[in-house]
């Protein structure tokens, strides 16, 4: 007797970052309404994993303000506003915007060839339309902005916020064309920062940032202006 297919799903050995990834995606894209309750059993059963990996990125979730859970209760999903994602995206925006101006005047020659290299090498991962890698990417490119500012308060600032916006901002590579735009959005960034123009780096990073909100508002929750 053929045994039967196994689901394309995470399997063991899961890490607790592409559970909340997993999770995440259910949530931003509708497949877990909002005061849905989350058993952890029944989710680890879902995804062919153990219940440590799903705790803990439940744990992260609560943290993200995408679930609740009160003591002794059962997660339940939250009902992420539109006026909510506007108002992270906003401050998000703020602070990317000080980001990429400071890296402009105080990034290393090391720091600025590191992040062209980065930019130019991304292009690949745009013609490929590899979303996932992309988004990986787009992570690892945001965090040089942030630590080429060489401001440890405002990197500790810039790192929360981004936690709690992560699965919206990585939702906006689902739509059709964001990828090469967002290349190019990146492109207008690290050219003003190679110039070592500020202000024109600083609008460059505020307008992207403003841009991927309007994008991820595709997500929020119908029904809640976005």
């Amino acid at each position: 007797m053929n045994k039967p297919e196994k689901k394309a799903v995470i399997r063991a050995g899961t890490t607790v970052e592409q559970m909340v990834r997993a999770i995440a995606d259910l949530i931003i894209t509708g497949s877990l309404e909002p005061g849905e309750k989350m058993d952890e059993g029944s989710l680890a059963s879902r995804f062919e994993v153990s219940r440590t990996p799903v705790r803990e990125a439940l744990r992260e979730l609560c943290a993200m303000g995408l679930v609740d859970r009160q003591p002794n209760k059962r997660a339940v999903v939250t009902n992420v506003s539109g006026s909510s994602l506007n108002s992270m995206f906003e401050a998000m925006a703020e602070l990317e915007g000080i980001c990429a101006r400071l890296s402009a005047e105080r990034m290393t020659v090391a720091e600025r060839k590191h992040l062209e290299e980065m930019h130019q090498a991304s292009s690949r991962i745009v013609r490929a339309s590899a979303d996932e890698d992309y988004a990986a990417y787009n992570t690892e490119f945001h965090t040089q902005l942030y630590r080429g500012a060489h401001n440890d308060h405002i990197l500790e600032l810039v790192t929360q916020t981004r936690a709690r916006l992560s699965p919206f901002r990585r939702a906006q590579f689902r739509l059709e064309g964001r990828l090469a735009k967002s290349w190019r959005e990146h492109d207008e960034i690290v050219t003003a920062i190679l110039r070592g123009d500020a202000l024109a780096a600083g609008k460059s990073a505020y307008e992207h940032v403003s841009i991927v909100s309007e994008a991820s508002a595709t997500f929020a929750r119908p029904g809640v202006p976005a």
